[in-house]
């Protein structure tokens, strides 16, 4: 189990000194934490209630939505927070078509320039490389399912983080592989290798991806195992490729959420067993 670790978004109703101590009560030794919930317990406190449990920040979720205004200083303050956290990354969700807000009807003017809020966002990522660097901070892209590109990320493929990264030293700016966003690329096997020959693979995180999805595609991510994704096999390449970092498990599901933590964590570590240590 030494490379599991709690996403936070997992267990939504746990405060971040409540994660922490339910991963070590139940054996983990990693957890991705969240900006939120950091806010929430003061960013000092959380700092001792993840060294108190011994714990390892395997991601800071999130920084990015780099094309809408006021992106920088946000993301600048998240680069402190993941120094002061030690985390292994800071995942960038780079943001969507400017103007469309996330999970919302796009208002009466927004921009349609897909191209241009893809530049948008290497411009800024180029700002706050700099910044990161002088902290040492990673950076990692993560691109999102299509279904997400007008309101979250106009990074879609792992090929196109690929593309933007490579513009920067890969110790500095890495990617993300979320299993939910990429399983579907017919072009993922050839996009991993060039992830790991070129040192960029940054994290790795997992869930299922349920059929039929809900009416919220965004709470559509299921338990590994309740999906239809081959998580094993996904696994196994992404660490022929060459990661060795956490495993990380993302759940946004509303009945995920309103169950038990400590039941989740003990259905989590049960599935994690079962279809990825073997691989891990």
């Amino acid at each position: 189990m030494n490379r599991l670790s709690l996403n936070q978004w997992t267990t939504r109703r746990w405060s971040l000194p409540e994660a922490a101590d339910g991963c070590a009560r139940h054996g983990l030794q990693a957890i991705g934490v969240w900006r939120e919930q950091l806010a929430e317990c003061g960013l000092a406190a959380g700092v001792r209630a993840v060294r108190a449990a011994g714990l390892r920040v395997s991601s800071l979720c999130r920084g990015g939505f780099l094309t809408a205004g006021g992106a920088l200083d946000d993301n600048r303050r998240a680069i402190d927070e993941a120094a002061e956290l030690d985390a292994a990354c800071l995942v960038l969700v780079v943001g969507g078509l400017p103007g469309v807000p996330p999970g919302a009807p796009p208002p009466a003017a927004f921009s349609r320039d897909l191209p241009g809020a893809r530049a948008r966002v290497a411009e800024a990522l180029a700002a706050l490389v700099p910044y990161a660097a002088e902290r040492g901070v990673r950076l990692a892209l993560e691109p999102l399912h299509p279904m997400y590109c007008a309101d979250r990320a106009v990074l879609s493929t792992l090929g196109q983080a690929l593309d933007l990264a490579g513009h920067h030293p890969a110790d500095r700016v890495g990617v993300v592989v979320d299993a939910f966003h990429v399983w579907w690329d017919p072009a993922l096997p050839a996009q991993l290798t060039r992830a790991g020959a070129s040192g960029r693979l940054a994290s790795y995180q997992v869930s299922d991806w349920p059929q039929p999805l809900p009416p919220d595609v965004l709470l559509g991510r299921a338990m590994m195992g309740d999906g239809v994704i081959d998580l094993p096999a996904l696994t196994a390449a992404v660490l022929a490729a060459g990661y060795t970092g956490d495993i990380e498990v993302e759940i946004f599901n509303a009945e995920v959420w309103s169950a038990d933590p400590d039941e989740v964590l003990t259905t989590m570590k049960r599935r994690y067993r079962e279809m990825l240590a073997g691989q891990a």
